[in-house]
């Protein structure tokens, strides 16, 4: 146990892969979890699975992308467990092509959900934690901030994050707040399986693929990512704010 207890967290898109291992591995450690999702019906699975073993969650539906909901869920979060400490900025998608045949929807969608959602939900959520003096924010970045060919907007939202965190912990660490992000490599989630259909493999043969350009010869767990994420925002990482650390099996 990373001393989690009497810790309230918000982790959103919390429904499935990384973001639902997140509130699970955050609750096993002590922490009541708001496991927050579009989809508020498998949130409601996922929180249920946690008090099932002895956990404290909360299910609620947020589209992160409006800031009036957003403002809505962190006031209900700390209304319920009378705090917040923790806040896990998971929530994205993709909609991925070239660049030529891109949609300006699909940018604007991506961009929106994957960046702007962390700046409401930081924004809303650093209200009660300079109250408090205190806090640990979590974005998720990923490796194609470096580039990825075919992923224009969500490579140039995950670089965002990645500026946007670094900005962040300037401003809010004089309030004992830090803020870091973690930038994942392939991770084996339901969204890289509809990636991997997009191009015509099924997820399995498309995970081998990629596991042969990794050194560590195969793809993370959310699970794994989720140990990440726990780290940082926890004591263990007391020291640590400003970052942005590369989950990703040794690739370049």
């Amino acid at each position: 146990m990373r001393g989690f207890t009497d810790t309230a967290a918000i982790v959103t898109g919390a429904a499935q892969g990384i973001g639902a291992a997140t509130a699970r591995r955050l609750a096993a450690e002590g922490a009541a979890v708001a496991v927050v999702d579009l989809n508020a019906d498998r949130a409601a699975e996922v929180a249920a699975d946690i008090e099932r073993t002895g956990g404290r969650a909360l299910a609620l539906g947020c589209d992160v992308t409006d800031p009036d909901s957003v403002q809505t869920t962190t006031d209900h979060v700390v209304a319920e467990f009378g705090r917040l400490d923790i806040l896990v900025n998971n929530a994205g998608i993709t909609r991925d092509d070239l660049l030529f045949k891109m949609t300006l929807p699909d940018w604007n969608a991506v961009l929106t959900t994957n960046l702007t959602s962390m700046f409401l939900c930081t924004q809303a959520a650093q209200a009660h934690m300079v109250q408090a003096r205190s806090g640990r924010i979590v974005n998720l970045s990923s490796r194609s901030a470096l580039g990825n060919r075919g992923q224009s907007n969500y490579a140039a939202a995950k670089a965002g994050v990645q500026g946007l965190t670094a900005t962040l912990a300037l401003e809010l660490g004089p309030f004992g707040i830090r803020v870091n992000a973690v930038a994942p490599g392939y991770v084996a989630t339901d969204m890289t399986a509809a990636t991997a259909r997009r191009v015509g493999f099924e997820p399995e043969k498309h995970q081998e693929r990629a596991a042969e350009q990794i050194p560590l010869r195969r793809v993370a767990t959310p699970e794994e990512i989720a140990s990440t994420i726990t780290f940082l925002a926890s004591d263990d990482a007391s020291y640590v704010t400003g970052q942005t650390l590369y989950v990703n099996g040794g690739s370049r």
